[in-house]
């Protein structure tokens, strides 16, 4: 009979901006993350495709991080 491994025993892949990141929910519901969720945010703008703004003309400015 093989041991199943439990989830402890295995980190999942991260990109190197985001080393260290954890994310759980606790018996209350609420989200705890080992990252603050704006520094989350700032690197999906930057590193995803979103499709639904591929025809923006301001993409650019927005995956800088500017603000009018």
């Amino acid at each position: 009979m093989t041991k199943k491994k439990s989830e402890d025993d295995h980190k999942p892949k991260v990109n190197k901006e985001l080393e260290g990141f954890d994310i759980r929910i606790d018996p209350f519901g609420e989200i705890k993350s080992s990252i603050d969720i704006d520094k989350i945010n700032q690197f999906l703008n930057n590193s995803v495709d979103d499709k639904k703004l591929r025809d923006r003309e301001d993409l650019e400015e927005l995956k800088k991080g500017k603000k009018n």
